[in-house]
């Protein structure tokens, strides 16, 4: 499952081009490389170019905003958007549904995997739920209360997701596992009612937090000021470091953000804090010319 942020996002300009294939022509924000054949967004186009069929090429700028290793979706911003702006510029030939499949072949290179749990939610907005991805199938777009907020704290150090992927198990005890199902049911039933209570009791982890909370500086004093101050539930974002806290409105979404910073204020690790509501429309055009 993963949802889309409204308030941190790349940009991105993407031009028609006389010259056949794809060319990065700027970067700013990370020090990423130009090649498009080792670059996310470019691995992404370069896909979904093969299946357009056109006669000319696309080239790219991207001014990152999100942090690479950061668990708040960087690849995933950039791959989404390579092939949403390419795919606007050819007339739209593939809906965002579609779009997935060609995003995701850059989360191979970032991961080593081809998943869609932060591609499908920048694509296609709100809350998102991938059944399988190998074969890709079954993306369900999950509508989300109107109050829902989530509030997360990014410290500025990087984790990989091929490492935190690798110190994952690949067997589970049964009674987690069965634990995990019946909050991930429950967590989908609450999204859709606006149960927020629901959605509280369903925000916890048996089986990757666990292995991955000991790799992020803090992470059980931020998790329990983010509840102790109203937050529904608190969990590791995407492989981390970042936190994530959900809530119910503004107010306490910004009570919750100030509570996780103070356990960072004073130490050596920088931090940067975001709060959003879920994006309902995902990757967007900004101007066009």
């Amino acid at each position: 499952m993963g949802l889309c942020m409204d308030t941190i996002g790349d940009e991105m300009i993407i031009r028609k081009s006389e010259e056949k294939g794809i060319r990065i022509a700027k970067i700013t924000g990370a020090d990423l490389p130009m090649e498009p054949e080792k670059n996310v967004a470019g691995v992404a186009a370069l896909a979904l170019l093969e299946k357009l069929n056109v006669d000319y090429g696309f080239e790219i700028e991207i001014y990152k905003k999100i942090k690479a290793g950061s668990g708040i979706g960087s690849s995933s911003a950039s791959a989404a958007g390579a092939v949403f702006g390419m795919n606007a510029l050819a007339g739209s030939p593939f809906s965002r549904q579609e779009l997935i499949q060609f995003a995701m072949q850059g989360e191979i290179l970032a991961s080593g995997s081809a998943h869609a749990d932060n591609v499908a939610p920048a694509l296609l907005g709100g809350f998102t739920l991938v059944r399988a991805c190998d074969p890709l199938l079954d993306i369900v777009r999950i509508e989300s209360p109107t109050e829902l907020y989530v509030t997360v704290l990014h410290p500025q150090i990087e984790l990989k997701t091929s490492e935190m992927r690798a110190v994952l198990q690949d067997m589970i005890p049964l009674k987690n596992a069965i634990r995990q199902w019946g909050n991930v049911g429950a967590l989908v039933s609450g999204l859709h009612t606006s149960d927020y209570d629901l959605i509280g009791r369903s925000l916890h982890d048996e089986i990757v937090e666990p292995l991955r909370g000991k790799f992020i500086p803090n992470f059980p004093a931020i998790k329990k000021a983010a509840i102790d101050n109203g937050a529904l539930g608190s969990g590791i974002s995407g492989s981390g470091p970042s936190i994530f806290a959900l809530c119910k409105g503004f107010e306490t979404a910004q009570k919750v953000a100030i509570s996780m910073s103070k356990i960072f204020d004073g130490s050596d690790v920088k931090y940067e804090v975001h709060m959003s509501k879920i994006n309902p429309e995902g990757v967007r055009i900004i101007s066009q010319s």
